[in-house]
């Protein structure tokens, strides 16, 4: 068996030889007709003119043959193109004997040969070199995987998406993979078969068929919208039976409209992840943005550079991108200037906490809008640079929001975090003070009636892949083989898509009217150590046996669980059903300016500890966590200005 599939890898019928096997098939198709013709019953004068008809036949055929060139393709890759060439070649060569045998006759008043034999062969001809072709075809691909170990392959999805992907795995010539049926939700569809293939109920069959065919693999080829939520069931059944799930991807990502066996990826956590698309009112935020200069702070971070790419289709008449880091927003404008048309953008390199640059900025392009999406966001790293955390999160947002007020920007939204509920940690309370502030300036704004801006705060968890976070982490953990960290058993956090957290950002940003906290439905808290062995198994590893899973602790200041206020008793609905508003409790203006003031002039002194726990007076539910500063809530705090206090007495 090697040495033939040696010879075929190697070898290839000549032209000369396909030639002569297709006029065998010719003159047999022939010698088939008469016989059936004269019910295999040839008499001698019949039988005499068999041998001037084979040869009038082949002739034919033979010159027809030449010019169509049906014999010159590889019989073993045999092709729809080879097929039309066969059509071609003996459609004309029996048009052209019929014409002949018609004038035959009109001259001798008999025919040269019965019509119904010329239909025959016509017939028998075509299924003679249609079927030597791709019988070659079938051993050959046979022999050459005779000895190649083949996984069992399923297709969920008996749709025409499903039918895309069996025929491009059967016509991949490196494929090793043999499909061994398709699962389909549609109990109309079981029982019947797709070109051969059976067709199987997932939940009614899928235990029985991989025990009974051990299954390797499960491809999802689903086109339509499917929910996230039947997607993780079916790949969660799947890892308990150690099966590798991969998916095909959207139809529009094919390329040049085209599907190759090479595109069919494996599902990743971000797929487990996502959440059915949002509707946005297109039309209110074509509105708010067209036609209007926008700037963006922290422009070329996770969502700072996906709230521009979504900006830019409400065709807005300018839109400044201003980031402190260099690289990153020349990837971004590069990226834009590829892919977009748009071409109003300017970035800028500049930091919020440099306020004359800003006020420079602003006053030069003169925005109607901004996004301030501009912060420190990691939790340890903050936690020991916790001056840092003041200086960017807060004197940046204070900056942005003053010269909001000053130069007339009549919206400004501002992007905050779940961290800042219940802070435990520098960052987070960070974010509370600047949310503060923001909210504050708004009511005195309205208030006095002093500003036309109006001040608007989102907040929601972690993103998908955003710089640094725990996926990215996972992953490359998973590709050096482990071991995966995790901090704690424990340990849960909400997880939102980057488009999707920009998309609620614009539609929060249209429906606020000033002084709202947003808070986004960010779905069931995930489980990071679920999340680990979930990476690990759909990477086609065994959690535990191929990668190890350590637990390292929690970091400074991070929290097992995120709070977002997302439950009834403690957020308004809002026209959206996944953005409600906060109730948060609001401060009188003159005080919070008074004390973040005093904080911000603390922070140039850099004594760290005076600075976090005048932080801890600004927002008294501040309680640092696994931290340094743990310290600082046991102590008394008299010698400060109890902010809390303060409020009472107002």
């Amino acid at each position: 068996m090697k040495l033939i599939k040696k010879i075929l890898s190697k070898s290839y019928a000549p032209s000369w030889l396909i030639l002569q096997i297709d006029l065998v098939f010719v003159a047999f198709s022939v010698v088939l007709a008469y016989l059936l013709r004269f019910n295999f019953n040839i008499d001698k004068q019949e039988f005499s003119g068999l041998l001037p008809n084979i040869f009038a036949f082949v002739s034919v055929r033979l010159v027809l043959f030449y010019f169509t060139k049906t014999y010159h393709g590889v019989v073993r890759y045999t092709s729809t193109q080879d097929a039309k060439r066969i059509f071609i070649s003996l459609t004309a060569g029996t048009m052209i004997i019929s014409a002949a045998n018609a004038a035959y006759y009109y001259n001798n008043l008999t025919e040269f040969v019965p019509f119904s034999i010329i239909i025959g062969e016509y017939f028998a001809t075509a299924l003679m070199m249609s079927s030597f072709r791709l019988f070659v075809k079938i051993i050959y691909s046979e022999i050459k995987t005779f000895d190649v170990e083949k996984k069992n392959v399923v297709i969920y999805g008996a749709g025409e998406s499903g039918l895309i992907t069996k025929r491009t795995i059967d016509h991949d010539k490196e494929s090793r993979k043999k499909i061994i049926c398709f699962f389909d939700d549609d109990q109309k569809k079981s029982d019947k078969s797709l070109e051969g293939v059976k067709i199987y109920n997932f939940d009614d069959d899928f235990d029985h068929i991989i025990s009974k065919y051990k299954i390797d693999e499960l491809i999802i080829a689903i086109q339509d919208n499917m929910s996230r939520k039947r997607k993780e069931e079916i790949v969660d059944r799947c890892i308990k039976n150690h099966i590798h799930v991969k998916i095909v991807p959207s139809a529009n990502s094919w390329i040049n409209g085209g599907f190759s066996a090479q595109q069919i990826k494996d599902v990743n956590i971000e797929d487990l992840l996502e959440r059915d698309p949002i509707q946005l009112n297109q039309e209110e935020i074509l509105i708010q943005l067209s036609d209007k200069t926008i700037l963006v702070t922290g422009a070329s971070g996770s969502i700072g550079s996906e709230l521009v790419r979504q900006i830019i289709r409400f065709y807005p008449k300018q839109i400044i991108l201003v980031d402190q880091a260099e690289t990153p927003l020349y990837e971004l404008e590069l990226e834009l200037k590829e892919q977009s048309s748009y071409i109003n953008m300017i970035a800028v390199i500049a930091d919020v906490t440099n306020k004359r640059k800003m006020e420079q900025i602003i006053s030069k392009y003169k925005p109607e809008i901004i996004y301030h999406a501009a912060a420190y966001k990691h939790v340890p790293l903050m936690e020991d640079n916790p001056i840092e955390a003041v200086v960017t999160n807060i004197q940046g947002t204070k900056n942005m929001a003053d010269l909001a007020i000053k130069h007339h920007v009549k919206k400004f939204v501002f992007i905050s975090t779940d961290k800042a509920v219940n802070p435990t940690n520098v960052m987070g309370a960070s974010k509370r003070i600047a949310e503060i502030y923001v909210q504050s300036l708004n009511g005195y704004l309205r208030n006095t009636k002093s500003g036309v801006t109006s001040f608007i705060t989102t907040r929601f968890g972690n993103v998908l892949g955003s710089n640094g976070s725990v996926i990215p982490r996972f992953r490359r953990q998973i590709e050096a083989g482990g071991p995966v960290t995790v901090t704690h058993p424990e340990i849960c956090r909400y997880f939102m898509t980057i488009p999707e957290a920009s998309q609620l950002i614009l539609e929060a940003g249209m429906m606020g009217k000033g002084g709202e906290i947003y808070v986004f439905d960010m779905g069931e808290p995930v489980k990071i150590v679920d999340l680990a062995k979930k990476m690990i198994h759909l990477s086609g590893f065994k959690a535990g046996h191929d990668i190890q899973i350590t637990f390292t602790g929690l970091r400074p200041g991070e929290k097992i669980k995120e709070e977002l206020l997302n439950n009834k008793e403690k957020t308004l609905p809002t026209h959206h059903a996944k953005i409600m508003i906060g109730k948060v409790r609001e401060y009188p203006f003159e005080m919070v300016y008074r004390e973040i003031t005093e904080l911000l002039e603390m922070a140039e002194t850099e004594n760290e500890t005076r600075v976090v726990a005048k932080m801890k007076v600004v927002v008294p539910e501040f309680i640092s966590n696994n931290s340094v500063f743990e310290e600082l809530d046991k102590m008394s705090l008299s010698s400060e200005l109890n902010f809390n206090q303060s409020y009472s007495d107002k």
